[in-house]
């Protein structure tokens, strides 16, 4: 269980990723999900980084890089937010992303490089939030969400992603 019960934090949508989000602070969400995810990728074998379980699906590289391309998505809302900007913030299309991303041809160690540079700076971002910082909010593509939100929605996509990877591609 986590700190979320039925809140207007987040759109109805993100619920799928809270939920995954067990009842520790955000930061150890954080500095757990970047152990566990770093783990989880190098263990990858070379030969599946680029295999797609069906035609039209995203490669291991393709997923890392979503992961790194959503947490930067998240952080900026989250930044915004904190800093009391009352703006509202349009959401992404992951798909267009990931079309233009070319991440297949990039390096393993890049992308995981890449992945712990991002993950070094929402930390940061994130420790340096006090808890009234993190139950502000704005909105995103017309729904509310917190500060806290955008950041464990982070942390919960991930478990996600690397749960699909797991039972798809492994």
């Amino acid at each position: 269980m986590n700190q979320f019960q039925i809140s207007p934090e987040y759109a109805p949508y993100y619920r799928k990723y809270i939920d995954l989000v067990t009842d520790i602070s955000l930061i150890e969400a954080l500095s757990n999900g970047e152990v566990e995810t770093l783990a989880f990728f190098k263990a990858i074998p070379k030969e599946k980084q680029e295999f797609r379980y069906a035609e039209g699906k995203w490669s291991p590289k393709q997923v890392l890089l979503h992961l790194i391309d959503t947490e930067r998505v998240f952080a900026y809302p989250a930044l915004q937010f904190a800093r009391a900007d009352d703006v509202e913030i349009k959401g992404y299309d992951q798909n267009i992303f990931a079309d233009n991303s070319n991440a297949d041809e990039r390096s393993w160690n890049d992308l995981l490089e890449e992945y712990q540079s991002v993950r070094a700076a929402s930390l940061n971002l994130f420790k340096s939030f006090q808890e009234a910082i993190l139950k502000r909010y704005g909105k995103v593509d017309g729904d509310f969400m917190s500060v806290r939100a955008a950041g464990t929605i982070i942390c919960g996509h991930e478990i996600h992603h690397r749960n699909i990877v797991r039972e798809r591609y492994l």
